[in-house]
């Protein structure tokens, strides 16, 4: 009976895989049918390599979707929410794009907001932001309660919880903005919008003091703030090299 229902999980996950060609693409067509012993993030799963993985939040959730998990870094478990380190995937894009994702998940990727928020709203989680320069300096920002509201608030950063790290705290000062991209201006700014001022997509205020989703630049550059960029690892002149955003359950 177990190997039975292996198998019919195994063939509802394979059938409900969107394949797509160019550019690929991760979302998957679930059926409203709950998936057999899936796990709910990637801290619950059995699987203690790093890839791809199908999981199941709860509760309420009854719609499985694709995320890569992270099982190398601090004793694994992170579900990896943005990935950027090479300018291959454009960042500025529209509201709909932000809110489903895009990108390939083996390389540069933004997961989407709906999902985002449907795993910070099913457990807590905390946040880990890995960034480096170009000049081969690793920083690290940690914060212990990272939730985003749903689309009825705009995907409102609710909370980060205590930072630690080496990066410098530049993302408490988001909390309660909503998220705003190139065409939906959701930030407290007055005059502009900032996504398109910045080339970007983040949790404007009136701006921003981090930047991960701006334009991909190469270390110092003269344009102020637009790059992917945090202001207390390298100021607002300075493009970084990477970015990786990872959420983990917490107790």
């Amino acid at each position: 009976m177990a190997q039975l229902k292996t198998l019919v999980a195994l063939f509802v996950i394979l059938s409900a895989v969107q394949v797509s060609f160019g550019e690929r693409s991760f979302n998957l067509t679930e059926p409203k049918a709950r998936y057999f012993d899936l796990p709910q993030c990637c801290a619950n799963s059995q699987d203690r390599h790093s890839g791809i993985q199908i999981i199941q939040p709860q509760p309420g959730f009854g719609q499985p979707f694709g995320v890569f998990c992270d099982q190398n870094y601090e004793g694994g478990g992170w579900t990896v929410i943005q990935n950027r380190y090479d300018g291959s995937v454009n960042f500025y894009r529209g509201w709909q794009q932000y809110e489903k994702g895009f990108g390939s998940m083996e390389g540069e990727f933004w997961l989407g907001l709906k999902k985002i928020h449907e795993l910070t709203y099913s457990k807590k989680y905390e946040l880990v932001v890995l960034m480096d320069d170009w000049e081969g300096n690793r920083a690290v920002a940690r914060y212990s309660r990272f939730s985003v509201a749903g689309p009825e608030e705009k995907y409102t950063l609710k909370s980060v919880g205590n930072y630690t790290g080496t990066a410098g705290d530049s993302l408490s000062g988001q909390v309660g903005m909503k998220f705003s991209t190139l065409d939906v201006d959701n930030d407290t700014q007055k005059d502009g919008a900032c996504a398109v001022k910045y080339q970007g997509a983040w949790w404007y205020s009136a701006c921003h003091s981090s930047n991960l989703n701006g334009a991909y630049m190469r270390g110092t550059v003269p344009d102020f703030a637009l790059m992917m960029c945090w202001k207390s690892f390298k100021g607002y002149y300075y493009g970084l090299k990477t970015s990786r955003m990872m959420i983990r359950a917490v107790k």
